[in-house]
C-alpha cells in the first residue's frame, strides 16, 4: 500500500487500551479531525473515510463496532450508506450527524436504519457521551442470563437472542427496536414516559423535538402486526407515552398499525 493511499485508514487511539473501533465516515475535514481526536482520548480505536464508497469498504473489511456517518457524502450519500449496511449488519450501532435539521429528515434517517441523530453544529463531549451509551448498551446486550424472558399471548420477548419470537418464528426485530419493546414489557403495563423510555433504551437525556421513541415505536408495531396479526402489543397512553399491554385485534382494524399511530403520545 503507498503512503497516503485513501483506502489506508488512518487510526487514533488515546492513553487507555481501546477495547472498540468507531468507523467515522464525514467528509468535512476539521469536524473529521475533531471527532477522531475526541474518541481517541476517550480511548477508542478510529477509522475515518472522506466519502461514502470508502466508508463502505473499510466497514466491510474493518467490521467496526460503531459508525458515525455524514448525510451529505460524495460517490455514496448516508441515505445510501445506511441501506447497505443495514442489509449486511442490523446490530452494529449508527450515529448519523448532520446540518440537515428538518423533523423529516430526523426520522427519515431513523427510518432506513440509524440508531441515533446529532444536529450539526454539536459539541463534541455531547458526541462521545453518545458513543459510550450506544456502546455500553450493545457490549450489555451480549451478556447472557440477568434478564428473563417475556413470554404473553403468543409473544416470547427473549433478552439472550435479543429477539422476539411469535410460533417460534422471529419478528425480525432489529436490536434497538427489540430494546424498546422489552423495556415496555418489562413495565409490567405501567404505562413509560416517552422521555423515560428514551433514557433506559438509548441511555441519555432525550432532547426537546426529539422523535426517535416515536419512530422506533411505529417500527416495533409494524412488524409485530405482521407478525402477530391476532393482538396489539403496544399501546399509546395519551398525555404520557406508551404502555406493553396485549389487546385482541378487532375485525377490520388495520393490521399494519396504524390506527395506534394516529395520535401523539
Amino acid at each position: 500500500m503507498r503512503p497516503g493511499d485513501r483506502l489506508a485508514p488512518r487510526h487514533y487511539t488515546g492513553g487507555m487500551a481501546s477495547q472498540h473501533t468507531v468507523l467515522v465516515v464525514e467528509d468535512d475535514e476539521s469536524i473529521a479531525e475533531s471527532m477522531a481526536h475526541h474518541l481517541g482520548r476517550a480511548g477508542y480505536r478510529v477509522l475515518r473515510a472522506g466519502d461514502g464508497a470508502h466508508g463502505l469498504r473499510l466497514f466491510r473489511h474493518q467490521r467496526p463496532d460503531l459508525v458515525i456517518l455524514d448525510l451529505m457524502l460524495p460517490e455514496v450519500d448516508g441515505w445510501r450508506f445506511t441501506e447497505e449496511i443495514r442489509n449486511e449488519d442490523a446490530r452494529v450501532p449508527l450515529i448519523m450527524c448532520s446540518a440537515r435539521t428538518s423533523e423529516y429528515d430526523r426520522v427519515h434517517g431513523l427510518e432506513v436504519g440509524a440508531d441515533d441523530y446529532i444536529s450539526k453544529p454539536f459539541s463534541m463531549k455531547e458526541m462521545v457521551a453518545r458513543v459510550n451509551a450506544h456502546l455500553r448498551r450493545r457490549d450489555h446486550e451480549r451478556q447472557p442470563g440477568g434478564r428473563g424472558p417475556v413470554d404473553v399471548e403468543g409473544l416470547l420477548i427473549d433478552p439472550d437472542q435479543v429477539q422476539a419470537f411469535h410460533d417460534g418464528a422471529s419478528v425480525g426485530l432489529t436490536p434497538r427496536e427489540f430494546e424498546v419493546l422489552f423495556a415496555l414489557a418489562q413495565s409490567g403495563g405501567k404505562p413509560m414516559a416517552r422521555n423515560r423510555l428514551y433514557r433506559d433504551v438509548w441511555g441519555y437525556e432525550m432532547l426537546a423535538g426529539d422523535r426517535s421513541v416515536d419512530v422506533f415505536v411505529r417500527k416495533v408495531r409494524q412488524k409485530l402486526a405482521k407478525a402477530c396479526p391476532e393482538h396489539t402489543y403496544v399501546q399509546t397512553h395519551y398525555g404520557v407515552g406508551y404502555r406493553f399491554e396485549p389487546v385482541p385485534r378487532e375485525p377490520g382494524d388495520d393490521p399494519g398499525g396504524a390506527s395506534e399511530d394516529s395520535g401523539e403520545a
